[in-house]
């Protein structure tokens, strides 16, 4: 998820002949299958052996060396301009702490579960920081749609709470939560979304690296094979950690923030399908019926839709 909703962005040129809202739309759809797809294969490699500490490295590893030339061509003593306490706040806001509780949580909850409640958790977030912190006016049919949103989560929570996934639901949540208050700091400094993307991708891979050399299992990490390290790899470094910011800014910079907001509260459902042939997980009844009420409730609480 990015940061580009939390700061307008310039908008670019188009090429002439092709519709700027076509072009919109792509951009936020690329944006957003690739969301739900790293949800899908988070599931997959937690499931098939790798740590928390694997999929930071991975993640912010790769978006950091894609990322690391245009932190460079910015400032890059001052961290692009938002200097070195914005940077790491933004950093631990959305760095190795976002990652490692995003995949910590599907150790113990499935993948509907981790598809609905983190990007739930997010809308929340930002509903609420941005009533009590910047004092911004939420319509009343915001906040039903909120009590939408909640009560499918109870749903999709209560399919899976005799498991123990409460857990993991717990950690999607926190995640959630993380990028709310990235969003929220984002808002507040003002900061460019591909500065604010290639300072947490670079300070995150190095820390990353860091904590991975100190408390990761390289030899655990090393059996998974070169063509599942490399996959996920490209999806969790390459497709979201670049290719997804980038899409998202253009989706902003073409259609606007209020109509590209769309894109996040497509990201749910994206994932739970592409769980089926990439995790091989069919969500329950109860899942699918909590899915739906999140669906309808999320373009409600972030204000796409008007009475």
């Amino acid at each position: 998820m990015s940061a580009a909703l939390a700061s307008p962005t310039r908008r670019p040129a188009v090429m002439a002949g092709l519709d700027p809202a076509l072009l919109g739309l792509v951009w936020g759809l690329v944006a957003a299958l690739a969301w739900g797809s790293y949800l899908a294969f988070a599931r997959v490699g937690v499931a098939g052996g790798l740590a928390p500490l694997d999929f930071s490295l991975l993640r912010y590893g790769v978006a950091g060396l894609i990322l690391l030339p245009v932190l460079l061509r910015r400032r890059p003593l001052r961290l692009g301009g938002l200097g070195w306490r914005r940077g790491l706040l933004l950093a631990v806001l959305a760095g190795p702490p976002f990652i490692l509780a995003s995949t910590l949580g599907y150790r113990f909850a499935p993948l509907a579960h981790g598809a609905v409640v983190q990007p739930a958790a997010l809308t929340i977030g930002a509903m609420l920081a941005a009533a009590l912190v910047l004092g911004e006016r939420v319509a009343p049919l915001r906040w039903l749609g909120l009590g939408v949103v909640l009560l499918g989560l109870g749903i999709v929570s209560g399919a899976g709470f005799e498991g123990g996934a409460w857990r993991g639901d717990l950690a999607f949540a926190a995640a959630g939560l993380l990028w709310a208050g990235y969003t929220l700091a984002s808002r507040l400094f003002r900061a460019d979304p591909l500065t604010a993307t290639a300072v947490v991708s670079v300070l995150g891979g190095v820390a990353s690296l860091g904590l991975w050399l100190g408390f990761g299992d390289p030899a655990a990490m090393l059996a998974q094979g070169w063509r599942v390290l490399a996959l996920q790899a490209a999806i969790q470094g390459g497709l979201v950690g670049a290719l997804s910011v980038f899409a998202f800014s253009r989706a902003v910079a073409l259609l606007g923030a209020a109509r590209a907001a769309m894109f996040p509260a497509m990201v749910p459902a994206f994932a739970v399908l592409f769980g089926i042939p990439v995790a091989g997980e069919w969500p329950e009844a109860a899942q699918w019926i909590g899915l739906g009420v999140v669906m309808a409730g999320l373009p409600v609480a972030m204000g796409l839709l008007r009475r």
